[in-house]
């Protein structure tokens, strides 16, 4: 039997981009494992569509994250992606004190 795993690589990225927003696109492939050009694509189909806003920091970016925007999939679009985000343990915006 394949190696399956039930988050697909955009949804890793995007935890991990929640977790550690200040994250260069070294670090992110580094632990999700894979390219730096893959996490950048990702990265910038997440921006086209809205889930997460990027600003330059000097070398450095730091990424914005808008949990509630509605999951993708007709099966899930009830509900906001925040809610996988708090569910895998993401600190969101407004919700811990930061």
């Amino acid at each position: 039997m394949g190696q399956w795993t039930f988050l697909s690589n955009h949804g890793r990225v995007f935890v991990y981009i929640t977790k550690h927003p200040r994250s260069t696109t070294e670090a992110i492939s580094r632990e999700v494992g894979l390219s730096q050009r893959g996490v950048q694509k990702i990265i910038a189909e997440l921006e086209a569509a809205g889930y997460i806003a990027r600003r330059r920091e000097g070398r450095c970016n730091h990424y914005t994250v808008h949990p509630e925007l509605p999951m993708r999939h007709p099966l899930e679009r009830e509900h906001a992606v925040g809610e996988l985000l708090l569910a895998l343990g993401c600190d969101l915006p407004g919700k811990s004190g930061r």
